[in-house]
């Protein structure tokens, strides 16, 4: 084998990335998406694969279409669903359709035609129907009006968006104009089409609603699902738990049955419901918003005719739906963050506890089926790996897709680090260290016995309200940032998840404050290792961690760090009110801007502008609607005014991500090229290099 080399972006994007994942009935085969990236072609493709749980080879399923997503057995397992545009017996899928193929492989078939296009799906227990999401306009009727009005729409020459709605955009996109989200069933032997909510003022939460905001009991006749009661639709409004009951177990035309509220106070919010193995129980996750908006979520039960209860309110980490069921109905299974690690827990009812089912790395999702968990997770040295695990026995591997890909890049050690933060809290860190890297000084010296100097380079998180994992980030890969000679520290600083919830909540009202004490220091404390070059300094973040380099930017001394990175970072909190959470806002900061600019300004970076004097990289996605890209270019400009030396890169294509292989390579060129400017001994060593040829 060739000798390893440090990570590059190619090598990023080269690894293939394991997604979706679903169990069979029996829980012998699992399906899982796999994507794979072409930095010629600037483009990727997602394929489904075939796992057998005892082991062995994995098949690849599907090859024909470009993003094959979504699979779920049907419940005899003779068929695995998916989501796809495909071009089909000379039809081309305008919109993501519905299709099934057989497990022992053969041509998918297309089974729905629904011009509005499918957005997720269940199959219901008799394997001949399938409920799905689609975004349709409720005052018409029927499948062809739906069909019609699509037409017309697509075809419009009108380019302008017209909305009375709170809201109307979500991440990237807007909403589609005067539609909204509503549960259908599709008969799959015929293609027939009904919409559940039709006629009703019903229709799901807008904020990319999942498979998780229904389910279908096992007897097929009930539907629970998760909604905003509320006729002003928001962001930020609690749901209520609901169902509908079909009496006959068939759909025929308009709705039958009824809608029964099963939960709603608006002081929780409820999310993820999933019924028990019986259906005599349903589980879903409630959050108590109406204490604060911070509140962790909570696993909740409800007995069919009865109320709703807690089962772990005391329990201080946050349930993340989806829920799911062991087959004898006595525990429930979920994944929950616990100190930059997310596991998967088996809450035993019982009991009343929780207990570590597998443990991460990053569990980036889990099925469970007969005595069988699959699980696809990833850590901060390898790329996400896919197990099955029985009982007692050990978790064992079932792929092994990017083996020979890692085996042939030098990753440098990492480790986790405690210090004392704001407030003399324990904060928790990752170090990252460049490949080969000596902690004693022994290897490479560059003179007499002096141990290597490194530059430090702080990556500070998004949220706030999130972490930096165990987690083979591709985005802000950590091991690709230590590839180029730094350091590379994550501090979860005060309000970070995963670490209880009023370390979460310190923050609030008071941004910035608490999260710079630890990440100053966290730099106090590396900056007095035998490696540090205490004159090659950085700090780089995206989102709210790009918020917090320009805040630093304005409350430390230049010289302090030699350059900042901002990658859609918020500069300021009054005109933050162009993005599509600005419900949220006051919630965090503590005021309207309206009723209390003094205290918006306090916690906004641009308020402290006139101290702003260390260099900054500034990039931003036009498509970025959770951050507009007016702050980054904001910010920018405020930089550029001052006279500081200061770069933007802008994707006109990208939203808060940068996705685009090509895009990304620009990325990660800009982020080196701009640190490498601003290090005095990076750039003595090129001088001398150019002066030696």
């Amino acid at each position: 084998m060739p000798a390893k080399k440090p990570l590059t972006i190619d090598d990023l994007w080269n690894f293939e990335r394991v997604g979706g994942l679903a169990l069979s009935p029996d829980g012998a085969q699992a399906v899982c998406s796999v994507s794979r990236f072409s930095m010629e072609d600037n483009k990727g493709s997602t394929s489904l694969w075939l796992l057998s749980t005892f082991g062995g080879t994995p098949r690849r399923l599907t090859a024909c279409g470009e993003k094959d997503g979504q699979a779920a057995w049907s419940p005899t397992g003779d068929r695995i669903a998916f989501v796809a545009k495909r071009e089909q017996q000379g039809a081309k899928d305008d919109t993501p359709q519905l299709y099934v193929i057989a497990p022992d492989g053969g041509e998918a078939s297309r089974v729905s035609n629904f011009a509005p296009g499918i957005e997720a799906f269940k199959w219901f227990p008799d394997g001949k129907r399938i409920a799905f999401i689609a975004w349709v306009w409720p005052e018409l009727r029927g499948t062809k009006a739906q069909a019609k009005r699509y037409k017309e729409f697509k075809d419009r020459k009108e380019t302008g968006y017209v909305t009375s709605e709170a809201q109307y955009r979500f991440w990237d996109h807007s909403l589609p104009m005067g539609r909204v989200a509503h549960l259908h069933v599709l008969d799959v032997a015929s293609g027939r089409v009904t919409d559940l909510f039709e006629g009703t003022a019903l229709e799901l939460p807008r904020a990319e609603p999942d498979a998780n905001t229904f389910d279908i009991a096992p007897d097929g006749r009930h539907i629970a699902f998760v909604h905003d009661p509320r006729p002003r639709k928001q962001l930020d409004h609690t749901k209520a738990l609901s169902e509908l009951s079909l009496p006959s177990g068939k759909v025929r035309g308009k709705v039958q049955g009824k809608v029964q509220t099963l939960a709603h106070d608006p002081a929780w919010d409820f999310e993820g419901p999933r019924y028990s193995p019986d259906g005599s129980s349903l589980a879903f996750v409630a959050s108590h918003q109406g204490k604060k908006h911070t509140m962790p979520g909570h696993l909740a039960t409800l007995q069919r005719g009865g109320g709703w209860q807690l089962q772990g309110g005391a329990w201080d980490r946050s349930v993340s739906a989806p829920l799911r069921w062991a087959a004898s109905g006595d525990a429930i299974y979920f994944c929950a963050e616990d100190r930059a690690r997310n596991h998967l827990y088996r809450w035993t009812l019982a009991s009343r506890s929780a207990s570590v089912a597998l443990q991460g790395g990053w569990l980036h999702g889990f099925d469970v089926a007969a005595d069988v968990v699959v699980s696809v997770a990833d850590a901060m040295d390898h790329p996400a790996r896919v197990y099955a695990q029985r009982h007692a026995h050990a978790p064992l591997r079932l792929e092994h897709f990017n083996d020979e890909r890692l085996a042939r890049c030098q990753l440098g050690p990492h480790e986790e680090i405690t210090f004392k933060g704001a407030q003399g809290d324990e904060v928790q860190m990752w170090v990252v260290y460049p490949p080969g890297f000596k902690r004693s000084g022994k290897g490479r010296k560059p003179r007499g016995n002096a141990p290597k100097k490194h530059p430090l380079l702080q990556v500070i998180h998004g949220g706030p309200h999130a972490a930096s994992g165990d987690t083979f980030h591709y985005r802000w890969n950590n091991h690709l940032l230590a590839a180029q000679g730094y350091v590379v520290a994550c501090v979860n600083y005060h309000g970070s998840s995963g670490f209880g919830n009023a370390f979460l909540d310190s923050i609030t009202h008071r941004w910035g404050q608490l999260e710079l004490q630890d990440i100053e220091a966290a730099t106090d404390r590396l900056l007095k290792e035998p490696w540090a070059d205490k004159t090659r300094v950085f700090a780089s973040g995206g989102s709210y961690g790009g918020y917090m380099v320009a805040w630093m930017n304005g409350h430390l001394l230049p010289g302090r760090y030699q350059a900042y990175v901002c990658h859609a970072g918020c500069f300021d909190w009054t005109a933050m009110f162009a993005d599509d959470a600005y419900t949220w806002h006051a919630k965090e900061v503590g005021a309207w801007y309206w009723n209390d600019r003094a205290k918006v300004d306090a916690q906004s970076p641009h308020a402290f502008a006139k101290a702003m004097r260390t260099p900054t990289l500034v990039m931003h996605g036009a498509l970025d609607y959770r951050v507009p890209d007016a702050q980054g270019l904001a910010y920018y400009n405020t930089l550029k005014a001052k006279d500081v030396d200061a770069r933007l890169v802008w994707f006109p294509d990208e939203n808060h991500w940068i996705l685009k292989p090509r895009n990304s390579k620009l990325w990660y060129g800009e982020f080196f090229d701009w640190l490498k400017r601003h290090d005095a001994s990076a750039a003595k060593r090129d001088r001398a290099r150019l002066s030696s040829r």
